[in-house]
């Protein structure tokens, strides 16, 4: 009978672990289906840019005071559940503080625990204040309807109840200790729990109750938030790293060129070629099947992880000029939409299997959430690349979708059809003829 609970656990742990990679598993398919996008170039910056960015948060403090709260709350949530290594190994061998050994360092890393403990709880509290109270309006765009607004505040739900069932469940072990209950020895410091403790009855029975309570909760509660993770936006928790590392470390503004386009200009521009002969074999390989993007499909995967990884936190919306004055465009809302249709195609290719998908689909595509108005508002300006705190690059997907409709479809708005006309006749974006295009210069 004294080996049930730790059968529980191990049962617990590998459904918990293993829907974890299933899921995880899924998120990466789900990417792979964007187009191939060759990111390997220059790995020290990158690396400097995941480790300063991803790890050390230097874009999250340009705004003070989130960017303390949240360096709080995501370095001390990361470094308390390093005790969960020690909760497992309890689990699955029925031991107590099997890391008690170590003495005074213990104590040392328990005592940080429930400082950071306490510091995150203070701070998931202001977060919330912030968002309930306060409003800051960021939080409150139209986009944020029921899920993504009832998400945020899971995740500050899950954070209070663990952090303090991690504290209640010190605060037991404290006491148990100094009655000297079987099975509890004598190990860790205790900064903030032993203020607790003597709230707490001093009945062997209910402390034990307690503190096994609190213990079983705590964990069950990780596995959940960890699976969790999945449906949430907190999914960036894990694809920060990756996402910043992949980012794009050209300069800002320079867009890349479509391979097709970029031979037919040269071309063009080449006395000595021959505008009637056939392109060269290798060359009709390059050639893309479609310019621009219609669907997800038709995205990178870095565009993908992009989507997947945003944390819908709206800076990069608070600082759009277009959605300033009042037009439809959010650049979170895109990314949100390119992930909610990514999950759209994913759901397909379970039920039917992905050569399925290709070969139907299912008529839909990113033009079914994202209206013109959107896409057309977009000024260029990478006003939201810059504010992003992990380096999502929501004006390459709008490039791409705007690239689809002009393109593909001749489907651009009327002024940019006749600058692009004025272009082609005159040389010019004006309406002008070309022996008139220089007359500026003699006023």
């Amino acid at each position: 009978m004294s080996y049930i609970p730790n059968i529980i656990f191990a049962i617990l742990l590998v459904v918990g672990v293993g829907f974890f990679v299933q899921n995880i598993k899924k998120i990466i398919r789900n990417i792979k289906l964007g187009k191939d996008l060759d990111r390997s170039d220059n790995p020290s910056e990158r690396w400097k840019n995941m480790i300063n960015i991803a790890l050390g948060q230097s874009k999250m403090t340009q705004r003070p005071v989130a960017g303390i709260l949240h360096f709080i709350d995501y370095a001390g949530f990361i470094i308390i559940n390093v005790e969960v290594i020690e909760i497992i190994i309890d689990g699955l061998f029925g031991t107590h503080r099997v890391f008690s050994f170590a003495g005074g360092l213990y104590s040392f890393l328990i005592g940080s625990f429930e400082i950071l403990a306490f510091l995150v709880l203070i701070s998931v509290i202001i977060f919330w204040i912030r968002r309930m109270i306060l409003k800051i309006p960021r939080f409150w765009n139209k986009e944020m309807t029921s899920w993504p607004k009832n998400d945020a505040l899971n995740i500050l739900y899950f954070e209070m109840v663990l952090m303090s069932l991690f504290l209640i469940m010190n605060a037991a072990d404290l006491n148990l200790q100094n009655l000297g209950a079987a099975h509890y020895v004598h190990a860790g410091s205790f900064p903030i729990s032993s203020y607790i403790a003597n709230w707490l009855p001093q009945s062997e029975g209910t402390l034990i109750f307690i503190e096994r309570g609190a213990w079983w909760i705590h964990i069950i509660g990780i596995f959940i938030f960890l699976n969790y993770l999945y449906y949430s936006k907190h999914l960036h928790i894990l694809l920060a790293f990756p996402n910043t590392y992949y980012a794009n470390l050209n300069p800002q503004g320079e867009f890349d060129n479509l391979q097709s386009v970029t031979d037919e200009v040269k071309m063009m521009l080449d006395p000595d070629a021959d505008p009637y002969a056939a392109p060269a074999e290798t060359d009709t390989e390059e050639i893309s099947e479609k310019f621009g993007a219609n669907d997800v499909t038709d995205l990178s995967w870095v565009q993908l992880m992009n989507a997947y990884t945003c944390t819908e936190c709206g800076r990069c919306t608070s600082v759009c000029p277009a959605n300033q004055t009042g037009k439809e465009l959010s650049p979170r809302a895109i990314m949100m939409k390119t992930r909610d249709r990514l999950e759209e195609v994913g759901k397909l290719i379970d039920k039917d299997g992905i050569e399925s998908f290709k070969e139907k689909g299912d008529g839909k595509s990113l033009f079914d959430t994202m209206s013109n108005e959107e896409i057309w508002a977009c000024t260029s300006c990478n006003a939201c690349v810059t504010e992003c705190p992990i380096n999502i690059d929501p004006l390459s997907i709008i490039v791409d979708l705007r690239r689809f409709l002009v393109m593909e479809q001749s489907a651009a708005p009327q002024e940019l059809n006749m600058m692009m006309t004025n272009i082609e006749n005159n040389g010019a974006p004006w309406q002008y003829s070309q022996m008139d295009r220089l007359n500026w210069k003699d006023e």
